[in-house]
């Protein structure tokens, strides 16, 4: 019995220990969000946190600010075109490597997840030299491709983890009923596969959001997106304001995750 207990005991406290790990990897996670979204709300003058008092003072003056509001636009229209082009290719790209197999398939979902492999800088320095030798250097379709481009693998990965999940037999007994490959797809791959789908072009338009170091580099003459236009803005001024332009990030992610819970559930998407 007193072993029995002992080990018992054991048992309830490795237990208690995972628990107290996994509450202080959240708080070490959710701190930091935590902390900017309080100091866009202080009355005070500097980001700080407590905040002092109460204030709606800087999201005023973050809409009031042109050139942040014109990076907002930027970036929200940037990443829009990306997630949707990003996921069609990333559909079509899924599906070829489904039908690979052997070591081809290994090599061709290596060469789709390359620029996350590839350090983003020596990718935007690449991506640099070759828009300016098609003439696209410094455009908005140049910044394009590149968010494209880097965007890319997750939703493909996304999309993959999806598909591998559909049993092959599916398709065959629609084949064998007289559906064509169009319809096969659309009436039985793609409806099981829409929880991937649809988190892999959330995913491709947060990265697409956020992208610095490619936006930084391919950025159009005389455009900014946000990332870039808070970086200037806290060169010279370090106020609340920034606070505020990173707390509507946070909300705009947070209403992507709502999105894919109402559209198709999150236990299905994970």
């Amino acid at each position: 019995m007193s072993a029995a207990g002992a080990t018992f005991g054991s048992g309830r406290s490795v237990g208690l220990g995972f628990s107290l790990l996994i509450v202080a990897l959240y708080v070490f996670l959710l701190m930091p969000l935590v902390t900017i979204v309080g100091a866009s709300f202080t009355s005070g003058l500097m980001i700080e946190f407590p905040p002092q008092g109460f204030s709606l003072q800087w999201y005023q003056e973050f809409l009031s600010r042109k050139d942040l509001v014109d990076g907002l636009l930027m970036s929200l229209r940037v990443a829009a075109i990306t997630a949707v082009v990003t996921t069609v290719i990333a559909v079509m790209a899924a599906l070829a490597g489904q039908a690979m197999a052997g070591r081809m398939a290994g090599w061709f979902h290596l060469g789709m997840t390359l620029p996350l492999l590839v350090p983003e800088l020596l990718t935007a320095v690449g991506l640099l030299f070759f828009l300016y030798k098609i003439g696209l250097g410094k455009t908005v379709l140049g910044l394009q491709f590149g968010h494209i481009l880097m965007a890319f693998p997750y939703a493909y990965v996304s999309i993959t983890a999806a598909l591998r999940q559909v049993p092959p037999s599916l398709e065959e007994a629609s084949s064998s009923m007289g559906a064509t490959g169009w319809q096969t797809f659309r009436l039985v791959i793609l409806p099981l596969v829409m929880p991937g789908v649809a988190m892999g072009a959330i995913f491709a338009f947060i990265n697409s959001f956020d992208l610095y170091t490619i936006s930084l580099l391919l950025k159009p003459i005389g455009g900014n997106t946000l990332p870039l236009a808070l970086f200037d803005f806290l060169t010279y001024e370090f106020k609340p304001t920034a606070a505020a332009a990173a707390t509507l990030s946070i909300l705009l992610s947070l209403v992507g995750v709502v999105l894919v819970q109402r559209l198709v559930g999150l236990q299905r998407a994970f």
